[in-house]
C-alpha cells in the first residue's frame, strides 16, 4: 500500500535536517526539514502534522498540501510552510519512485537540457576598517572568486558586509563599491555576479549603495530593502537598471502576490523548503512567468532541496539560475556533478538522491544549530543579520 506509516527526521552537522517520509510498502521519501537556525522547531512542526498525514495515500499530493495548509486555519509562515515544503518534497520524491521516473517527468518534462548554478563567493560577513586586515580580506575574497571561476562556474553570488547603520558614512559606501568592483575587475565582464543585502540596509541607503555599484553590471541585487516593505522594493526597482531579486523569506503564491503585481522584481526568489514545497513553487513559477519576471529558487541548504529545486527549474520557462552551497559531497551517494557551471537533469526516479547513511552516520546529532545575531558595532543596537 502507498499509505503514510511514519515521519522521521535526520538532523547532520553541520547544519542539514532531513524528512525521511515512510510507507506501508517500504519505499521512503526524501524532503529537506529546514529553518536556518530553526530545524528543531521544523521538527517539532512535522510531527504535530501527523495526526493528518497518517494512514493517508501518499500519491494525493495536492489534497495532502491542502489539508496540511488548510488545517492550520491561519496561514503558513516560515516554520509551518517549512513543514508542509519538507513533506511535500517526500512525496513527490515517493511519486517518482514509485512510477519509476524522476520528478521533472512528474511535472511536465523538462524545457531545457541544463540549468545554471552559482556559487556563494564570501569571507567575513564584514568589511573590515583596520588597512592592514582589509587588505588580507580583500586578498582572500577575490582569491575564492578566481577559485570558483576555475571550477567553471559562470556565475557567482556575495553578500554586502554589514552591520550597517539606517544611513551610512562616504567611507562605508566606498569600502563596499571598492570590493565589488575589484571582483569585477578579477571574474572579468563574461562571469555574471550578484549582490545580496540580505535586506541589511534602510531603502535610503540601498538607494546610494545600488546607484554606486550599477557601473559594474551585477546580475541582480537581492533583498535591498526587507521583502515585507513591498512599496519600498517597488520604489527600488523603478529608479535602477539594476534587477531586483527576492523571495526566499516569503511564503506560498499568496506571499508573492503583491510583490508582483507591484513589478517590485525581476526575479523570484522562493525557497523550496520554506514557500510550501514543489507543488507551491510551481505555481509561484507560473505566477512569475505572467508578470514576465525571472524565477530563481533559493537554496542555501542541503542536496535534496537542490534536486527538488533543479527538478522544477527543468520544467520552468522563466528559469534564470540555482543557488546551492553543496553538491551533496558526504551527504548523498551521488553528488551533484557540475559541467562547464551547470548542472544535467537526472534520469533516476523521483528527486534522484538518496542519503548517504554510512557518511552521516557519525555527524548527526539533535539539530541545534542557530543563526548567528549581530550588533551595530557603534552603539550595540541590534541589527539585521
Amino acid at each position: 500500500m502507498s499509505k503514510i506509516s511514519r515521519l522521521e527526521v535526520l538532523h547532520v552537522r553541520p547544519r542539514f535536517s532531513f524528512l525521511l517520509l515512510h510507507t506501508e510498502d517500504g519505499l521512503v521519501g526524501l524532503g529537506e526539514a529546514a529553518l536556518e537556525g530553526r530545524d528543531k522547531v521544523v521538527e517539532a512542526a512535522i510531527h504535530d502534522l501527523e495526526y493528518l498525514l497518517i494512514g493517508q495515500d501518499s500519491r494525493r499530493i495536492e489534497y495532502l498540501w491542502l489539508l496540511m495548509y488548510r488545517a492550520t486555519f491561519y496561514p503558513a509562515g516560515s516554520v509551518i510552510g517549512s513543514a508542509i515544503s519538507a513533506i511535500d518534497q517526500a512525496l513527490w520524491d515517493l511519486q517518482g519512485k514509485r512510477l519509476g521516473v524522476p520528478v521533472h517527468t512528474l511535472l511536465g518534462g523538462t524545457v531545457r537540457d541544463r540549468a545554471r548554478v552559482y556559487k556563494h563567493v564570501n569571507t567575513r560577513d564584514f568589511v573590515p576598517v583596520d588597512p592592514a586586515i582589509h587588505e588580507q580580506d580583500l586578498t582572500e575574497f577575490l582569491g575564492l572568486a578566481k577559485d570558483a571561476v576555475a571550477e567553471g562556474y559562470t556565475m557567482i553570488k556575495t553578500a554586502l558586509p554589514g552591520p550597517a547603520r539606517f544611513l551610512e558614512s562616504r567611507s562605508f559606501i566606498e569600502r563596499q563599491v571598492e570590493r565589488f568592483s575589484l571582483l569585477r575587475e578579477t571574474i572579468g565582464p563574461d562571469i555574471d555576479f550578484a549582490i545580496d543585502f540580505h535586506g541589511r540596509v534602510s531603502s535610503a541607503l540601498a538607494i546610494q549603495l545600488i546607484d554606486a555599484i550599477e557601473p559594474l553590471h551585477p546580475l541582480f541585487i537581492e533583498e535591498p530593502v526587507m521583502p515585507e516593505d513591498v512599496d519600498a522594493m517597488a520604489h527600488l526597482s523603478r529608479r535602477t537598471n539594476v534587477p531586483i531579486a527576492a523571495g526566499e523569506r516569503l511564503f506560498t503564491r499568496w506571499g508573492f502576490q503583491r510583490l508582483l503585481e507591484e513589478r517590485a522584481v525581476a526575479v523570484v526568489q522562493p525557497d523550496l523548503s520554506h514557500c510550501g514545497g514543489i507543488s507551491e513553487g510551481r505555481k509561484i513559477a507560473a505566477l512569475s512567468e505572467t508578470y514576465s519576471v525571472g524565477f530563481a529558487p533559493h537554496n542555501p541548504l542541503g542536496p535534496v532541496n537542490l534536486a527538488a529545486s533543479l527538478h522544477l527549474s527543468f520544467t520552468v520557462e522563466n528559469f534564470v539560475a540555482q543557488e546551492q552551497i553543496t553538491l551533496g559531497d558526504g551527504l548523498i551517494t551521488s553528488p551533484f556533478e557540475l559541467v562547464d557551471g551547470y548542472i544535467l537533469p537526472s534520469e533516476l526516479a523521483g528527486l534522484g538522491v538518496e542519503l548517504d547513511t554510512e557518511a552521516i552516520e557519525s555527524a548527526l546529532y539533535d539539530g541545534g544549530w542557530k543563526l548567528p545575531h549581530w550588533f551595530d558595532t557603534h552603539d550595540s543596537g541590534v541589527a539585521k543579520w
